[in-house]
């Protein structure tokens, strides 16, 4: 008995010395609450969902600046602010690691046509963060940022939105070795809304032979679905979780689920890494009541 009342009380004090322990970051967890209803949750990767942003009240606040005005075609330099409630700059070391990097930008225009997955990385000004890309199209780009904070360990967004000038849209034609694969994305029934649903998203090599795939973000795959008018967006990623046992090299295929909670027209935008190029991928769906 006093040998297992000492390893207990033992572990309480290497408890509460990990817990004293500095993790670099001054914002607690209570930086990334907010009071009342209305307010966007924290995600529950185990549990895929559909997350309103722009219409919930997010703990953080994002804007962008560009030094010139951007235009379709053109690339684009956003300098980008992070910020708590309170005012406090986000940084680096206030991040941790998510899929392989500390901030995402999943931007999309209004058309859904243009989807774009960037990585912004931190300048010397706290709390200010840069990335490039290039719109194809003009309009009202709307850009969601997706980071997970060391004080909370869970998933927190953000949204602001990018005018974009510019005539007609901008063709942009696809590499030739992007043409070589064969997409599919097939759900296991008609989605219907708030119903748990299952995708398989299947890769084939249009002229026979292999599929080199390859991981990005440390997945075989990234789904990223966008409702018409915007609202939110859902970042899936597959079933299929061991990097060291790559789906069929032949014919490989990948399992999601998400729960899609409004009906209406979605746009599912695949990300493959196939033999070291990045492919995205759009399938449109009618999700139904």
């Amino acid at each position: 008995m006093r040998q297992v009342a000492l390893i207990t009380v033992g572990a309480v004090a290497l408890f509460f010395f990990v817990r004293m322990l500095p993790t670099g970051t001054s914002l607690s967890h209570m930086d990334f609450r907010v009071s009342g209803g209305n307010s966007i949750e924290f995600c529950d990767p185990a549990n895929p969902q559909f997350l309103p942003v722009v219409n919930v009240r997010s703990p953080v606040t994002m804007a962008l600046q560009t030094g010139a005005a951007p235009v379709a075609g053109a690339t684009v330099r956003l300098t980008v602010t992070l910020k708590t409630g309170s005012g406090k700059p986000i940084e680096p070391v206030d991040l941790v690691l998510s899929h392989t990097r500390l901030l995402h930008f999943l931007i999309i225009d209004p058309t859904l046509g243009d989807y774009q997955h960037v990585h912004p990385e931190p300048t010397a000004t706290p709390g200010e963060w840069t990335v490039e890309f290039k719109p194809r199209h003009a309009g009202n780009y709307r850009v969601f940022a997706d980071f997970t904070p060391s004080a909370t360990g869970r998933g927190l967004y953000a949204s602001a939105d990018l005018d974009v000038t510019g005539g007609a849209p901008v063709t942009a034609e696809a590499p030739a070795d992007d043409k070589r694969w064969d997409f599919s994305l097939v759900p296991a029934a008609p989605i219907r809304a708030g119903v748990p649903a299952d995708l398989k998203l299947s890769l084939g090599n249009a002229s026979g032979g292999n599929v080199p795939l390859q991981p990005v973000m440390g997945a075989f795959a990234h789904l990223v679905a966008f409702d018409a008018t915007r609202s939110g967006f859902a970042h899936l990623h597959p079933m299929e979780v061991d990097l060291l046992a790559p789906p069929d090299a032949v014919h490989p295929q990948l399992n999601f689920k998400v729960t899609i909670p409004e009906p209406g027209r979605y746009v599912i935008w695949a990300q493959v890494n196939v033999g070291g190029m990045e492919i995205f991928r759009p399938f449109a769906f009618e999700v139904g009541r």
